[in-house]
């Protein structure tokens, strides 16, 4: 089966992701800045949401250059990723709302970690179906460090989030940072 139809499908989905997270920002009752703080977790936590939005969306829109057709493995995994990424709009509102307290700021770190745990499924299916380690995503992402130190950092943060909130936020942002730029491995590897 060809990919046009995953492709365009996940993009739908991430748009909407996207757009469901933008309605959930609430204009202030007020004319000054005082009026806007009340706002400013609730943004930053859009902020910080979009810009994963906008990782996966990349970094997919890369991997899926390494994929020739798709067969259900490839279609259910990326059905469930695009499950985890739709849950992102909930724990976004919910962690921006409670002012980054520990329990938003755990389950936002695991909904992170579950996308990410996704990703790497998906990822597993297409080199499957690719010629496996010889596929071209195989050859790319070889010594994923940046996968998996993204799953380990979720996971420390989600402990940390009953401790130190704010030790917790710094990994999610650390870890973002870390995916900012598009993966450069991936279009080596098809310039090759």
């Amino acid at each position: 089966m060809g990919k046009t139809r995953l492709e365009a499908f996940s993009d739908g989905v991430i748009a909407i992701i996207i757009t469901i997270m933008v309605l959930e920002l609430k204009v202030p009752h007020g004319n000054d800045w005082s009026a806007l703080q009340p706002a400013i977790p609730v943004f930053i936590s859009y902020v910080l949401s979009y810009v994963y939005i906008g990782i996966y969306w990349n970094n997919h829109h890369h991997m899926l250059h390494t994929v020739e057709r798709v067969n259900g493995n490839i279609l259910w995994a990326n059905l469930h990723l695009l499950f985890w990424l739709s849950v992102v709009p909930f724990v976004t509102s919910w962690m921006g709302e409670n002012h980054f307290a520990a329990l938003p700021t755990a389950l936002y770190g695991f909904v992170l970690l579950m996308s990410g745990t996704a990703y790497k499924i998906l990822q597993i299916c297409i080199i499957s179906s690719h010629g496996g380690k010889n596929s071209l995503l195989a050859k790319a992402v070889e010594h994923d460090w940046k996968g998996n130190t993204s799953l380990a950092l979720y996971a420390a943060a989600i402990a940390l989030a009953f401790w130190f909130e704010w030790l917790a936020d710094l990994f999610y942002v650390l870890v973002a940072i870390m995916w900012l730029t598009p993966d450069p491995r991936i279009e080596r590897v098809l310039d090759e």
